[in-house]
């Protein structure tokens, strides 16, 4: 018995050690929540809670553990012409959660850690898709979306309430946002999700952006920021398959 072709590695992102050990962080699955900054839903055209009771429930969808690009080079992706940024905050999850729903506050053990991340969006094949209302997978889970950073253990962030991501692209600040401000906070994303998946070690989750989503073009550059903590660089290179 065997496979019919030799099965592709695992992604695996490192790890920033105080060691001089190595360290990497094998990946099963990437998670995102969309719509968890209030501003950022404004700019979408979203409906914005008012208070803790009018939030609802929070908007999820995956990207392939495959998408994930560790060297910061992104080629522009094909069938768009209206590639976004969205900066966001990357949660690593170095435990299985138990069965079951998760208890809010018996989450955050089992975080790792945090890194900075790009959900990149074809944003004309998610309007179309909405405007059908449809699926819109086709403009969120796509080849090299997902740029992410190294990751750094939990302990080295320390309260993520004091701390902010931001964005440049070409030099220029194009979002910002404090964690202060997220509508579902980490300990109840994680509550979320485990009503509709079992978490694993290994899985990521993609935050939320703040305001300011805008286009890239090949030929940008980008340089994305958790605080002074770690950041991410990198540029959007022509494809000569993409368009």
């Amino acid at each position: 018995m065997g496979d019919v072709f030799q099965a592709p590695a695992q992604p695996r992102i490192p790890v920033r050690s105080a060691t001089d050990e190595q360290l990497f962080f094998p990946v099963r699955r990437v998670y995102c929540v969309g719509r968890n900054f209030a501003e950022h839903a404004r700019e979408m055209g979203a409906a914005v809670p008012t208070s803790a009771a009018d939030r609802g429930r929070p908007v999820f969808f995956l990207k392939p553990a495959d998408a994930l690009v560790l060297d910061g080079v992104v080629p522009y992706p094909r069938g768009t012409r209206e590639l976004h940024h969205e900066v966001e905050l990357v949660v690593a999850l170095g435990k299985d959660a138990p069965p079951g729903v998760l208890d809010p506050k018996v989450a955050m053990p089992l975080v790792f850690g945090y890194g900075i991340g790009l959900d990149l969006t074809r944003r004309d094949l998610q309007a179309a898709a909405k405007a059908k209302g449809l699926p819109w997978d086709t403009g969120k889970a796509f080849d090299h979306c997902a740029p992410v950073s190294a990751l750094v253990p939990a302990a080295e962030v320390g309260d993520l309430a004091a701390r902010s991501l931001s964005l440049q692209v070409n030099g220029e600040t194009r979002q910002h946002g404090a964690f202060a401000d997220l509508v579902w906070d980490v300990p109840e994303i994680l509550h979320e999700l485990s009503r509709l998946y079992a978490l694993r070690a290994g899985d990521l989750v993609f935050m939320g952006t703040p305001a300011g989503v805008g286009p890239m073009q090949p030929g940008d550059r980008f340089l994305a920021r958790l605080d002074n903590v770690i950041e991410l660089q990198g540029e959007i290179i022509q494809d000569a398959h993409s368009g």
